[in-house]
């Protein structure tokens, strides 16, 4: 992992920057298509930041290879 603070982010805002829903994001998971949420409570889960971006950025990679 890189020397840079690791953020956590939660659904709500993963959902935000990706534009997809709860259940989307969770069958992506489900599907090993989408990183994994880490368990940071006995109730609650998190995202970690540099993982979202890293799977934007890829799916942006993607999506402008196969338009070319």
């Amino acid at each position: 992992m890189n020397n840079q603070t690791t953020r956590l982010i939660r659904l709500t805002e993963v959902m935000n920057r990706t534009g997809y829903g709860k259940a989307w994001i969770y069958r992506l998971i489900s599907e090993g298509r989408f990183p994994t949420q880490i368990k940071i409570g006995s109730r609650a889960v998190a995202f970690i930041e540099s993982e979202i971006d890293d799977w934007i950025q890829a799916t942006i990679d993607e999506t402008r290879k196969n338009a070319a």
